[in-house]
């Protein structure tokens, strides 16, 4: 790789450096000045997590080749404010709770402070418009709308900066009170460390080889020309496992790299440690595979055929199957007076959590294998790694690093078995980042869901009868599918008291990505069904859609499908409450969507308009059309 000479100033530091000529301003930054505040989220100039300052204008520094920096001012957070002396805004974001995960206030603060140093007196609107370029996944932005115009009402003297420490005031009591958090200076001013920002001594990079096949056999894996590239430390396949080649939060059936043969497209088959991520890229790039491509399966019902078996040895497809029998449907059913059918289907869901997968892995002084992760689940995840490395469990230790987002994405142990191989075979330190296309391709999703659902009710309203049955996509390997099986049986019927009721779940094997945990996990598949059939018998049955679910809805006392007997029961406080909030109107509506013919009728709700924006007259409400 070639090298250039910069010439630039950096929070108002003169900076002389060489880097490489590859570089965008992120990876100069970040690698050659260890200013790791600035993040990568997308890599795409879409999420807003490494915006800098460059001659005084906000620019996405992955978008910026390092070489256009050449004698440019520019600003990072970590030249906004340091957790001893912050800005007004990285104050109010402290203040008002804005950093959850904190993974995009970095990005975030700079965005404020180039809207409020633009415009300082910025109304709300403008302020949303102008950070509209940055994407947070954890606080809903309320928060963050909050602290930037905290911020611009002090610094225009219209608030006093006593603001900062009245807005969270101690409490006698946790709940219920707002708590400032102990690490929000350090996400507001760059300093907090992810797994991507650590760095250590004679520290290697990892790159994975991944599978560009749904299934096929693997009949060879040529290591020669890759085993030549300069700065290759180690190389590593499912050969070098030394214990038990299986791991999974519920069922151990994923090898840490694929064997034999691949069962979807961004399988891991080997992974490479080298000296620098571009000597472990050529490496990778220099691997040879042959293959023999065999049938795949994509459809959860075509698998159910078993005419094609993902896992040979388990002679069937069928992950999980959780039946659940409450009363007797069948003769329920005969005295209803409405019975409604209807299919629904869910899509496999991103996370899209804005930190990529990232981890650091080295043997300590005690030689302890040590794995730093953004893990969900590291108490289970040290347990799966002493088995995989044949170590004693006190000889393996986990460390949880600041989690850039999670909802479940990062529950399951995708990558840390490589590390912790690489670690062990070159007594090195390991470091592997994710991009974001990676990290999509080869890490689990939320289940796609077909359900299959029959109710049957009174005239009334009343729910007499109900079978529900789900079939979930569970992907290649059973990671969480069996969990989420489960949760999908015990919530799938909502918070209604349906006496007669038969649920199936079912979890199936196909040759697509891993399906795993992903918030609310199974519950969402199955409630999106029920709460949509209430909304079909509330048409049927011209009843306010409100009321069906008062009819419905468990009440202390009430005994569960699955036994449980409830000693309290608040959904019709919700349900009350959520009809104050939406300013509903009593009564059933005709039609769905923006066809609904009472639509724009006073104090009604308005069309939903993707993408539209909202205008308002300064009050809240809707301006005139």
């Amino acid at each position: 790789m070639s090298s250039m000479e910069l010439k630039l100033t950096v929070n108002g530091q003169k900076i002389k450096k060489t880097t490489q000529s590859h570089y965008r301003l992120l990876d100069f930054l970040r690698e050659d000045l260890d200013l790791t505040g600035t993040k990568e989220g997308c890599g795409a100039g879409e999420c807003g997590t490494c915006s800098v300052f460059i001659n005084g204008k906000l620019v996405k520094s992955c978008l910026v080749p390092a070489a256009k920096a050449e004698g440019a001012k520019i600003e990072t957070v970590e030249g906004i404010g340091n957790p001893e002396k912050m800005s007004e805004i990285q104050k109010a974001f402290c203040a008002t709770g804005a950093s959850q995960c904190g993974f995009c206030i970095p990005g975030m603060v700079m965005a404020a402070t180039s809207t409020l140093r633009n415009n300082p007196k910025a109304s709300l609107e403008q302020i949303k418009e102008e950070m509209g370029g940055n994407i947070c996944r954890c606080t809903g932005y309320q928060k963050i709308f909050d602290a930037v115009e905290m911020a611009r009402d002090v610094i225009n003297k219209e608030k006093s900066e006593k603001v900062f420490d009245e807005y969270d005031k101690p409490a006698n009591s946790f709940i219920g009170a707002n708590v400032k958090r102990i690490d929000a200076p350090s996400k507001v001013t760059g300093r907090l460390k992810y797994a991507a920002d650590m760095k250590m001594p004679n520290m290697l990079h990892m790159q994975v080889l991944r599978s560009d096949r749904p299934h096929a056999k693997i009949l060879n894996i040529d290591l020669s020309k890759a085993k030549k590239i300069e700065g290759v430390r180690g190389i590593v396949t499912c050969d070098d496992v030394p214990g038990v080649d299986n791991f999974g939060v519920f069922i151990e059936d994923q090898p840490v790299l694929a064997k034999d043969k691949v069962r979807y497209v961004g399988e891991a088959i080997v992974a490479v440690a080298a000296d620098t991520l571009e000597q472990a890229k050529d490496a990778v790039n220099a691997i040879k595979i042959k293959y023999k491509d065999l049938p795949a399966l994509y459809d959860p019902e075509e698998a159910l055929k078993e005419k094609i078996l993902i896992h040979e040895h388990y002679k069937t497809n069928l992950v999980k199957h959780i039946p659940i029998r409450k009363g007797n449907t069948e003769e329920a059913f005969k005295k209803a007076d409405v019975i409604i059918e209807d299919e629904f289907a869910t899509q496999p869901v991103e996370h899209a959590y804005l930190e990529p997968m990232a981890g650091v892995s080295y043997i300590d002084q005690d030689g302890v294998l040590t794995i730093v992760s953004p893990s969900q689940n590291i108490t289970h995840h040290r347990h799966m790694m002493a088995k995989i490395m044949n170590l004693p469990i006190h000889k393996v230790r986990f460390i949880m690093s600041p989690v850039g987002g999670g909802f479940g994405g990062k529950e399951d142990m995708i990558y840390q078995g490589m590390l912790a191989l690489l670690a062990t075979k070159t007594r090195q330190p390991i470091k592997y980042v994710m991009t974001r296309e990676e990290d999509i391709v080869s890490t689990a999703k939320r289940h796609p869901s077909r359900t299959k659902y029959k109710m049957g009710l009174t005239k009334e309203g009343r729910i007499l009868a109900a079978e529900i049955s789900m079939l979930a996509d569970g992907g290649a390997y059973g990671c969480s599918t069996e969990g989420v099986m489960r949760k999908a049986a015990i919530l799938g019927a909502g918070p209604y008291n349906i006496e007669n009721l038969k649920m199936d779940t079912r979890g199936v094997y196909t040759n697509n990505t891993p399906s795993g945990a992903f918030r609310s996990f199974g519950a969402l598949q199955t409630e999106f069904a029920t709460e949509s059939m209430l909304d079909i018998a509330a048409e049927k049955l011209n009843m306010d859609p409100f009321e069906i679910r008062r009819i419905n809805a468990f009440v202390k006392g009430n005994i569960t499908h699955t036994k449980q007997e409830l000693n309290s029961a608040s959904i019709n406080t919700v349900l009350n409450e959520l009809e104050k909030l939406a300013s509903w109107e009593k009564g059933s509506p005709q039609s769905r969507g923006n066809s609904r013919k009472d639509m724009f009728s006073k104090d009604n709700r308005d069309a939903c308009e993707l993408g539209a924006r909202l205008k308002t007259n300064g009050n809240g409400k809707r301006a005139a059309r």
